[in-house]
């Protein structure tokens, strides 16, 4: 069985939306991050989600930018490329988690998304006893070169064979990286993973992924 509802976090500046998917007896969970400007409302990420709360990992879906922040960046594109605030954002999301008493317990994981990879791996550098793996979706993870050896969680990157440039940048990130890593291309797909098959190999690949980290880290403890 499912719980799905529709959240507000209140953060230390701003409120964003959330919108929480959680199986009975979660063994994790993922939280979703779309640089795109689509937030929670991303189909892709949807698709993900639902396939990931099949294996019993809770999802939540956010936007990282408020109603207004969203209407600037339909307009310039600046704030999607603002990785230092998507990070900090993300970062502040993960320590609300830690305060919420339904949440707190459940290990985390981090699905982004273009430049929410970014955002995604700096949260993971930031908060590393919290963070036990990252995935990234057709990910600019290059944008958060500076942290990337810092990042000790499990990290998935996953990018399309017809998507040459995310290719040679996540090809890159991956030599910077110093944790647990791995490079899948899914063959086939572009940038968007429109493609018939694609997105259900990325929520393969992905929830492997995160069933494998979050389920051995729960092991441990």
């Amino acid at each position: 069985m499912l719980e799905s509802r529709f959240r507000m976090l209140d953060l230390m500046d701003v409120e964003l939306s959330a919108d929480l998917l959680l199986p009975i007896n979660a063994i994790g969970l993922v939280v979703f991050i779309n640089g795109s400007g689509s937030g929670r409302t991303c189909p892709c990420n949807r698709q993900v989600a639902q396939a990931l709360a099949r294996l019993g990992l809770g999802t939540l879906l956010l936007d990282l930018l408020t109603e207004t922040e969203q209407r600037l960046d339909n307009l310039t594109r600046e704030l999607r490329f603002d990785i230092a605030l998507l990070g900090s954002r993300l970062v502040e999301v993960i320590d609300w988690i830690d305060r919420d008493p339904a949440l707190h317990c459940l290990l985390i994981g981090l699905f982004g998304a273009s430049t929410g990879a970014a955002a995604a791996l700096l949260a993971a550098a930031e908060r590393p006893d919290r963070v036990h793996a990252v995935v990234s979706r057709g990910g600019r993870t290059d944008l958060a070169t500076v942290v990337l050896p810092r990042v000790k969680a499990p990290t998935l990157q996953i990018v399309g064979a017809q998507d040459p440039l995310v290719f040679s940048l996540n090809f890159q990130s991956s030599h910077v990286l110093h944790c647990e890593q791995r490079l899948e291309v899914v063959a086939g797909a572009t940038h968007l993973f429109q493609e018939a098959g694609a997105l259900e190999e990325v929520a393969r690949l992905a929830g492997g992924w995160f069933e494998k980290y979050l389920r051995e880290v729960a092991v441990i403890l």
